[in-house]
């Protein structure tokens, strides 16, 4: 693959790569810098191999300079935290419909098959990113902090402000919600529907 057909692939993905580093850092200048970074980091190495596919690469590379520009942030003075009012997030009650009086699943999750095999689909991304937008946007930066970006729970909770207690409700309803959102428009007829 020539340079130029490999940039324009890399500058294909800059979209996607400036929402997730959006939602992360919430700050619309330091995101753009973050994927400045990553795909001068992407244009300047020769780490793609082709294992994986150039989305997945570059999140990579994306995780680690949103995580380097979240630390750079805690050493700075602290400052009235950007989380906002966590109230309507940290409610789980609407999820007590799911669950029998005995705390058991009501009905339960529709059969997932072979998941690691949706993976492997693009659409599956796809649906993904759908589900994470239906998330409030608290809920889904927190998922995205734990669960791609792979941050602790105490960076996380000294990052955004909340207590343990907080982060684990809310990545609970974000968990529930992406399950049922995954259930309805990908494994109920795996990608068919949305």
């Amino acid at each position: 693959m020539s340079a130029a057909d490999f940039s324009r692939d890399l500058e294909a993905h800059r979209g996607y790569l400036l929402r997730v580093a959006r939602l992360q850092l919430r700050d619309e200048a330091l995101a753009e810098d973050v994927v400045q970074e990553t795909l001068l980091a992407a244009l300047s190495g020769s780490g793609f191999s082709g294992k994986s596919s150039l989305r997945t690469w570059l999140t990579g590379i994306l995780k680690h300079k949103i995580v380097d520009a979240i630390r750079r942030k805690q050493r700075e003075p602290a400052s009235a935290s950007s989380f906002g009012n966590l109230e309507s997030e940290l409610a789980i009650e609407d999820f007590d419909a799911l669950f029998g009086e005995r705390g058991d699943w009501d009905a339960e999750p529709a059969d997932w098959g072979d998941p690691e095999a949706a993976l492997g689909q693009a659409q599956f991304f796809d649906v993904m990113d759908f589900c994470l937008d239906k998330l409030p946007p608290n809920t889904a930066r927190v998922f995205m902090m734990r669960e791609v970006l792979d941050l602790e729970t105490d960076e996380i909770c000294k990052e955004l402000g909340i207590t343990a207690n907080n982060l684990w409700v809310i990545l609970y309803r974000a968990r529930m919600s992406l399950r049922q959102c995954l259930e309805q428009n990908w494994f109920a007829g795996q990608g068919a529907s949305r």
